[in-house]
């Protein structure tokens, strides 16, 4: 169901609702995306907490741990883990505004991908609002690095994205993808792609208390050079793929879509987050616009 870009907030029409298991805390969990007004944003609400705020407003301030997800918390330490994979399927699929009721203090992690969102939003459908979409302009370059780690926000007359890995896997390697962020792009070549982890990793996060609902019916797991999944991956270069889709679910945390290219070269969410809280520490860098520029439009 390909939403029409006419540069308006959208929201949901009816309530979405989804149930699985939360990746790291092995829990159930059950999430709920309901329709909500111009110029709320996204909103996650924590059900299961009834003795103070739950409520948990997505910013790039909100985000307070990034090692292995994306965590947002509010001002009374509730917080709310794996958000990333949802975020991106709003960023591509348009949503401006939407409350998400959540029962656990983790998103279901589904397949791995951002395809049961997807199928999630698509059959709520989409509604458009009076109110027009602020886009985040990138108007001087904002580099952050860590270690070999970098990555960027160089300015761009529309929303384009460069990410490279490397790892000694073979099974990985060195891989590259760079594409214009729209929804034909991310329904076509992003949204399916999986997580990914390694075996040996595994039993270490288990002892650390994650990775508990983590198997190969939501994540491709790697073991030396061979991929343990019976299926294989779905995709040519699915490894990268997806962490361009962390990348825009990592970004949509702005609360608004970018003009800009995005660079990325072993980057992850703790390094994402540093991206944006560098850009908004720089306002000399950016400018909100209430259209995209007709350069854009074009093409």
């Amino acid at each position: 169901m390909p939403v029409i870009n006419d540069h308006h907030e959208r929201t949901l029409v009816a309530p979405a609702i989804i149930a699985g298991v939360g990746v790291h805390t092995g829990r159930r969990v059950r999430l709920a995306v309901r329709p909500a007004p111009a110029g709320t944003g996204v909103v996650f609400v924590r059900t299961d907490v009834t003795d103070r705020d739950n409520r948990i407003p997505v910013s790039g301030e909100a985000v307070v741990d990034a090692r292995l997800n994306t965590m947002i918390a509010n001002g009374d330490d509730v917080r709310l883990s794996t958000i990333e994979h949802l975020m991106a399927a709003f960023s591509a699929l348009g949503v401006s505004n939407a409350v998400v009721e959540v029962d656990g203090p983790e998103l279901p992690i589904l397949d791995g991908s951002a395809r049961d969102f997807v199928n999630l939003l698509d059959r709520a459908g989409f509604r458009r609002q009076p109110t027009p979409v602020r886009y985040i302009e990138i108007q001087e370059p904002i580099h952050v690095e860590e270690g070999d780690k970098h990555a960027a926000l160089l300015p761009c007359d529309r929303y384009e994205m460069r990410m490279e890995i490397d790892f000694p896997s073979a099974a990985i390697g060195n891989q590259v993808v760079d594409f214009v962020v729209d929804e034909t792009t991310f329904r076509t070549e992003i949204m399916a792609a999986r997580t990914f982890g390694f075996a040996h990793e595994v039993e270490a996060l288990r002892q650390a208390g994650l990775a508990r609902g983590g198997s190969l019916e939501n994540a491709v797991v790697i073991d030396g050079d061979d991929i343990l999944n019976p299926g294989g991956l779905r995709m040519e270069r699915e490894f990268v793929r997806h962490k361009a889709l962390d990348a825009i679910g990592d970004l949509y945390v702005l609360g608004a879509p970018i003009l800009g290219r995005y660079e990325g070269y072993k980057a992850g969410h703790a390094l994402n987050n540093k991206l944006v809280r560098a850009l908004l520490a720089a306002p000399h860098a950016w400018r909100e616009v209430a259209r995209v520029p007709e350069m854009a439009e074009a093409g």
